[in-house]
């Protein structure tokens, strides 16, 4: 299997599955629109380059965001730019809940980064690197905001985790 980033780095196993959806959606509404277009006898290369655009635009928006994790290091990549943040210099974190929670991470350097928490509870290995960047942000005296968010998450996390620990053993 082929990793993309740096060597040691964690990322979402989930984001090839999430991505392949958008893209398939995509490619479905484009296929779609063309062909009502052409069996209504309106489909003009003007018209078809509109659907293609609409399409692409489609992708785009529902392309999850890429997140991985290094020693040190959390990094969300969009379609559009890549955010990271020092996990181990990190000052405040912040959980908004509500239709879209997300977490808001910001460290000494002034690099703001959100993610949504989902993304870290359906994958360990980037938990890890986040709670041990935080754990050395905590030692140093930096994080001053947000511990218990942090720690209600990994409880979180845990408690997933153990679930999912006992429906595969069948105890659950």
């Amino acid at each position: 299997m082929r990793r993309s980033g740096p060597p040691g780095s964690a990322g979402d196993r989930h984001w090839r599955g999430s991505a392949r959806l958008a893209l398939t959606c995509a490619l479905l509404f484009c296929f779609l629109c063309l062909l009502v277009d052409w069996d209504a006898g309106s489909l003009s290369p003007l018209r078809a380059l509109l659907w293609v655009t609409l399409s692409a635009a489609v992708c785009a928006v529902l392309l999850p965001q890429r997140v991985s994790a290094g020693p040190g290091w959390l990094a969300v990549r969009t379609p559009w730019r890549r955010r990271m943040v020092r996990t181990d210099a990190l000052t405040a974190v912040r959980q908004y809940d509500g239709p879209s929670s997300h977490l808001v991470l910001r460290d000494v350097h002034g690099h703001r980064l959100e993610l949504d928490p989902r993304i870290l509870v359906a994958n360990p290995l980037l938990w890890h690197e986040l709670d041990t960047g935080v754990r050395r942000s905590l030692e140093r005296g930096m994080l001053r905001h947000g511990a218990d968010v942090l720690e209600r998450l990994g409880h979180c996390i845990d408690d997933e985790t153990v679930q999912a620990v006992l429906r595969a053993s069948g105890l659950s």
